[in-house]
């Protein structure tokens, strides 16, 4: 078992940056592909970015490529996610995740652990 938490939310205007940082504790985040999910208000949970166990292989949502970047840090036990070129559309409450797979999954099925999730918004 591993326990998430998120920290890095805040608030920024369009256009800024911020980096959110995912800590697992329990078992070693090595174990897990990561993931970063988000749900708006009134909206549905989606996918933004997941990494593989090594960090070699990662994928994105289509509406944060080219902007995000996800990373980890295994002997840290820490799963980043770069934010930049922010978006009043980014606004939401993002969420980590861990899945017990050596696949890189978009879909939140698989996830089997999530954080408590960090609030970010983005003014315009």
């Amino acid at each position: 078992q591993v326990q998430l938490v998120e920290s890095g939310g805040g608030s920024v205007q369009a256009g800024g940056s911020l980096r959110l940082s995912c800590l697992a504790s329990g078992r070693t985040v090595s174990s897990y592909t990561m993931g970063w999910f988000r749900q708006a208000p009134g909206k549905e949970r989606e996918f933004v970015a997941a990494i593989s166990r090594s960090g070699g292989s990662t994928r994105y949502a289509d509406s944060v490529k080219g902007r995000f970047t996800i990373f980890r840090d295994n002997a840290k036990n820490t799963v980043y996610l770069q934010m930049n070129s922010l978006k009043p559309e980014d606004t939401a409450v993002y969420y980590c995740a861990a899945a017990n797979t050596i696949l890189v999954v978009t879909t939140d099925a698989p996830f089997r652990y999530w954080g408590q999730g960090t609030q970010v918004t983005v003014s315009s």
